[in-house]
């Protein structure tokens, strides 16, 4: 005997997720707050704060993988210098731009800086070919360091 699985009627937001977007736009500023899909619209508002931990967790992460790589690996030292040199600037100033925009997060980073040390490591490891514990097992400065402009390993 088959058994037929009830299906719920999609609403707008699995339908055409762009759409959904405008017409909850639409509502809101109309103030038609009655007919707002909630469910969807909370889900999206909290998703807005994890796109950027995850982000700055990212930016983190790559940060430290290439202060790593330009302090351990010697032998590509001289010849990718200022490419790395470039990354760490531009991955800081990303970070700052973050935080300047949500300084709450700086917390979050915070919390997060240990485990975003060790996959960095993990990373500078596998783009480096260089043993994992050729990179020290505790973050090589705090994070206040990694974060400053003005330092480099």
């Amino acid at each position: 005997m088959v058994t037929q699985l009830k299906t719920q009627p999609k609403n707008l937001y699995d339908l055409d997720y762009n759409l959904w977007v405008l017409e909850t736009v639409k509502k809101l500023e109309n103030k038609n707050f009655n007919d707002l899909d909630l469910d969807n619209l909370i889900e999206e508002v909290l998703d807005l704060s994890r796109r950027d931990k995850r982000k700055l967790e990212s930016l983190l992460m790559r940060l430290i993988e290439h202060l790593l790589i330009l302090q351990y690996w010697d032998s590509e030292k001289e010849r990718n210098r200022g490419h790395w040199q470039r990354e760490i600037l531009n991955f800081r100033l990303q970070i700052k731009r973050l935080l300047e925009d949500s300084p709450s997060l700086k917390n979050h980073l915070k919390t997060r800086f240990d485990i975003c040390y060790q996959d960095g490591r993990k990373i500078a490891s596998q783009h480096s070919l260089l043993p994992l514990e050729t990179f020290p097992e505790s973050s090589i400065e705090p994070l206040e360091k990694i974060l400053d402009e003005n330092w480099l390993p």
